[in-house]
């Protein structure tokens, strides 16, 4: 008759097994909350099987206890699983041992090697006779308890993956508004003293890199390049706010040393001083030949001189936009434009790219193609495509704008 009822007995609890792990397969494919697969998962093991301690400590960004069934709040704070927990890698039992107390078993959970969770299990009668129910269910815990870590992983990662294509798709709609705010090929100045062309690859969908080019009056045009500290969306918003300001305040009347200051301000604003922007505008006069400019920390334009061949590198007159809250000190210089001369502004993303020797090239190579008497456009078109830009150089780490001009006097 013992025999008979022993039999009775497995045969219920294998059949419980089998049921309580169709019902959890069934709600994970029903796409059932992490909240509610938690709680059948604590149903299971303390009504069922009679275990009164459950605790799961999962990795989500950074180890957090997502379970605490029996255990107290404190014990759960006291536990560090860094220290703790990562050196076990095989399911342990740790009944009387310091740092669990109340503890009987701990199973961790690997995807690939790399931990997921640990799972603390306890007896709420510790005293009772007979065999602990955890170790008399043990295998089927840890089967059951890996099936509930991984689903949760696998919602994670769902839920992630929903994440990142809704960024990519905010991103792709970023990058399209940021290409508006650059001046197109066409609509640059190709007629006149003055003949404009531009370049623009942001490294990431977005960019920190901005160009433009304003026709001020009849017979003045204003362009400029910006390059903004850091990379991603915030750089990419603090350059479309610039943008918007260097518009309104960019004028033929304007002061360059008092258009520097305002942008100065509206940027240590916006920025809160996590940011600032290198800078270099320009002003051209078609019919007295003045170049007005000023360099606020950027890279150096070039500016060659295709009659006498002289190139001359028009460095920074003051900081950078948003370095200090108030810019005290400004220089704004002249040059005059006597003969055909051609004007380069880049990015450091050019610059600071590697020749042969692992040295940046700086200014070698926007030299190498200019200083001749062809087009600047012409030239910019055959050094980009020496340098692999932008499809073939695996050097390029940063956007990489350009803005130059051919000049012409009077």
């Amino acid at each position: 008759m013992e025999d008979s009822s022993a039999s009775k007995e497995r045969l219920k609890i294998s059949k419980f097994k089998l049921n309580a792990l169709l019902d959890i397969t069934l709600s994970i494919n029903a796409n059932l909350p992490v909240s509610e697969l938690l709680a059948k998962y604590e149903s299971i093991l303390r009504n069922n099987l009679g275990i009164g301690k459950i605790m799961i400590f999962k990795y989500e960004e950074k180890w957090e206890c997502i379970l605490n069934a029996g255990f107290t709040e404190e014990y759960e704070k006291s536990i560090d699983v860094e220290k703790q927990l990562l050196p076990i890698s095989e399911t342990a039992i740790v009944t009387n041992t310091p740092g669990f107390e109340g503890v009987d078993i701990i199973i961790p959970v690997f995807n690939n090697l790399v931990p997921l969770a640990y799972v603390f299990i306890g007896d709420i009668e510790e005293e009772g006779e007979g065999m602990s129910p955890v170790l008399k269910h043990l295998n089927f815990i840890q089967t059951i308890s890996s099936i509930i870590i991984v689903a949760i992983e696998n919602i994670r990662l769902f839920k992630e993956s929903l994440r990142q294509a809704a960024l990519k798709k905010e991103l792709e709609l970023a990058s399209k508004m940021q290409m508006m705010l650059i001046p197109q090929e066409g609509k640059l100045p190709s007629k006149g003293k003055i003949k404009v062309c531009g370049f623009y690859f942001p490294h990431y969908e977005v960019g920190g890199d901005y160009y433009d080019c304003v026709s001020l009056s009849e017979n003045q045009t204003g362009f400029c390049i910006a390059d903004v500290s850091g990379k991603g969306i915030s750089a990419a918003i603090l350059m479309s706010n610039f943008q918007a300001s260097l518009r309104a305040l960019f004028t033929s009347q304007v002061d360059l040393t008092e258009l520097i200051k305002k942008l100065n301000g509206i940027v240590v604003e916006n920025a809160a001083g996590e940011k600032f922007i290198t800078f270099f505008v320009a002003r051209f006069n078609h019919d007295t030949g003045i170049l007005e400019y000023i360099n606020a920390a950027h890279n150096p334009p070039v500016l060659y001189d295709t009659v006498t061949g002289e190139i001359r590198h028009l460095e920074a007159c003051c900081v950078g936009i948003g370095m200090l809250d108030e810019i005290t000190s400004v220089t704004r210089r002249e040059i005059k434009i006597i003969n055909h001369s051609k004007i380069v502004c880049y990015t450091d993303g050019l610059s600071e790219l590697k020749d042969d020797k692992g040295k940046d090239i700086g200014t070698s190579m926007i030299i190498k193609h200019i200083t001749n008497a062809r087009t600047v456009k012409e030239n910019i078109q055959e050094m980009l495509k020496e340098l692999g830009i932008p499809e073939n150089n695996p050097g390029l780490f940063d956007d990489v704008s350009i803005i130059a001009a051919d000049l012409f006097c009077s």
